[in-house]
């Protein structure tokens, strides 16, 4: 643990891991959009819209646990920027779902 960071702010380590994950994390988002069957492909199949959500959500998430250091807030300030992105994200997935249908 650094010794000039106070006990409630995350350390070097674990912001370098958080980074790593969210970087395979992004090569993951990456991947899953070139899965199509169909090249050239104007728009992405459900499924892959679906795994690119999980991981940006999981990213946003690390994020504002991690960086924005929101672990160590209140539970109302976590709950509501997590209801927040649940929305988001869900509101994304269904206007790709109404647009693709």
């Amino acid at each position: 643990m650094d010794k000039h960071l106070p006990d409630d702010l995350p350390g070097q380590s674990r912001l370098l891991k958080t980074w790593l994950m969210l970087m395979a994390l992004t090569l993951f988002s990456m991947w899953s959009a070139q899965l199509s069957d169909e090249s050239r492909a104007l728009s992405l199949p459900i499924w892959s819209v679906a795994l690119v959500l999980l991981s940006v959500g999981f990213k946003v998430q690390q994020i504002l646990m991690v960086y924005l250091n929101l672990r160590v807030s209140s539970a109302g300030w976590r709950g509501g920027f997590l209801c927040l992105l649940a929305v988001t994200i869900l509101l994304v997935g269904l206007g790709y779902w109404s647009a693709k249908g």
